[in-house]
């Protein structure tokens, strides 16, 4: 599937309020400092609406397009072979980049490189259970592949997620109208049958060993009982 699909379904109604809730909830994840490190897979065009790329000055775009904000500073490479340092982001944003990559999982473990130990990961996907996503994917008749090939559904992503070391701080439902956020991981099924999109913010945990040193057992030393019942007596008289 073409990344352009994402860009049709932007045009419709219900599609123009999902990028405006998911605009609202990007900019409520950025919380590093413009002068930390960020990095957003996958150009938007529309950056402006949730970041300020003229403040933040290292804010970098990989698109294989060169689309994105034109303050930005962009790369122009695959997303599952980063030319960038490793644990050199605190930041790093995919906006509907998973759906359309086929080496998705290759990707991940490249986010998980580049990211610093407690930087946060920010992930926009589709809903695979969207009955207007999926009547949108049927529409366009020049898509020819099948649904299951790309949408990621949120158990994946939170096995991958989990097998990574990322801890999900919240989770977000993109209903109809408005978007909702949950703490910690995703809601049941059946209460997000009605979203469009779901986004997750996760931060990468680093979990170093501590090796384990054999004890040293040392000479147990045992004080003789009758010392301390004479000096006992010498001191009560007796």
């Amino acid at each position: 599937m073409k990344r352009k699909f994402l860009f049709a379904l932007y045009q419709t109604p219900r599609g123009k309020l999902l990028q405006s809730m998911e605009a609202q909830y990007l900019k409520r994840c950025i919380t590093v400092s413009c002068k930390q490190t960020q990095l957003q897979i996958g150009g938007l065009d529309w950056e402006s609406e949730f970041v300020d790329c003229s403040l933040y000055r290292n804010y970098v775009i990989l698109d294989g397009k060169g689309m994105g904000d034109s303050h930005a500073l962009k790369v122009n490479a695959k997303a599952f072979n980063l030319p960038i340092q490793t644990e050199s982001m605190d930041l790093v944003i995919i906006p509907h980049m998973l759906e359309f990559d086929a080496q998705r999982f290759r990707t991940m473990r490249e986010v998980h490189r580049v990211l610093k130990p407690g930087g946060e990961l920010v992930i926009l996907n589709f809903n695979s259970l969207s009955l207007y996503v999926r009547l949108q994917f049927l529409w366009d008749k020049k898509i020819g592949e099948s649904w299951h090939a790309h949408f990621v559904t949120r158990s994946r992503l939170s096995d991958w997620l989990k097998l990574l070391n990322f801890e999900i701080l919240h989770s977000a439902e993109f209903g109809l109208d408005t978007f909702t956020i949950r703490h910690g991981g995703f809601s049941a099924p059946i209460n997000s049958m009605f979203s469009m999109a779901y986004g997750i913010k996760a931060v990468k945990r680093q979990y170093s060993l501590i090796p384990l040193t054999p004890a040293k057992s040392g000479k147990t030393r045992l004080a003789a009982a009758n010392v301390g019942l004479e000096s006992n007596l010498q001191k009560t008289g007796k």
